[in-house]
């Protein structure tokens, strides 16, 4: 099947499904009602329901399914990403949040739901996916963000702004000094792939900024050890910490916690497809962290 003009919006869409689904696009089907709906702007609900008719293909649909064809990604397209509950506004420079990070944040919101004014810092914000939902989910909250890249920081300060979110352009590594040991949550997505593990996905290897992506070293562990670094540095005795990474790192994060005698209640976290997407622990208050290394 090919686009043509003067198609009716139903047999676009079945065109575009068929091009897309050609080029290798997980979700062609999706994406090209997606693309569609970007133009007409009324709803998936309602876009299915004008295919019934005879509505005709929006003007430009052609070239943006080329582009997508071309395994530029949906966001990056339409300028937005969705993330829980919020529409987060992304583009080339940023990394483009995913869906399995949700659990991420959910972990620190149901970690503070009870807490009446909780600090919480996001290392490494990317587009301020998981601050700004945290933001918008615990009313009351004080949330930090820090990010080191100058285009994702411009991405992250569009779509933190709204939410009260305290933005800070810097390094994870040594961030916010001034707020040693005053925090109760510290998460962190940070990059973690390593050096020599090229994503398969053309969307990820071609367009998502390489910073966001490897995290140092040849197993990629530099910036995640970095960032449980920062979080004992940053948080209160006993405050929380919660890391994203691949699920073949869990054991290695696991016990590099464990290692530096700084953690208690170092616990793995399963994401929505059940791989073991993140590890939490509570920070020790220093006597305990003495008697450990006493042991």
């Amino acid at each position: 099947m090919t686009l043509e003009p003067g198609q009716s919006l139903a047999d676009a869409v079945s065109a575009a499904t068929a091009i897309l689904r050609d080029a290798g696009v997980p979700s062609p089907r999706v994406d090209a009602e997606l693309l569609a709906d970007h133009l007409l702007n009324v709803g998936l609900g309602r876009l299915r329901a004008m295919m019934l008719g005879d509505t005709p293909a929006p003007e430009g649909y052609e070239a943006l399914v080329a582009e997508r064809a071309g395994r530029v990604p949906l966001q990056h397209i339409t300028g937005v990403a969705h993330f829980r509950y919020l529409t987060l506004a992304v583009g080339p420079g940023v990394f483009i949040p995913r869906p399995e990070t949700e659990s991420v944040a959910q972990l620190v919101i149901d970690h503070v739901k009870d807490m009446p004014r909780p600090r919480i810092v996001d290392l490494g914000t990317g587009s301020g996916a998981i601050a700004g939902s945290i933001a918008h989910e615990v009313p009351g909250a004080e949330v930090h963000a820090v990010e080191f890249s100058p285009f994702a920081h411009a991405w992250a300060e569009k779509n933190l702004a709204p939410l009260g979110v305290r933005l800070f352009l810097g390094d994870l590594r040594d961030a916010l000094p001034e707020l040693n040991a005053t925090f109760d949550v510290v998460v962190s997505n940070p990059p973690y792939i390593p050096a020599e593990a090229i994503p398969n996905e053309p969307e990820v290897a071609l367009h998502d900024p390489p910073e966001a992506l490897y995290g140092g070293g040849a197993d990629g562990m530099e910036l995640p050890t970095a960032a449980a670094a920062s979080a004992a540095r940053l948080l209160r005795p006993g405050g929380y910490f919660v890391m994203e990474h691949a699920e073949v790192q869990a054991q290695w994060i696991s016990a590099m916690l464990a290692r530096t005698g700084t953690w208690t209640g170092i616990t793995t976290h399963l994401d929505l497809n059940g791989k073991e997407r993140a590890t939490s622990a509570l920070l020790a208050d220093p006597d305990r962290r003495n008697e450990r290394i006493g042991e």
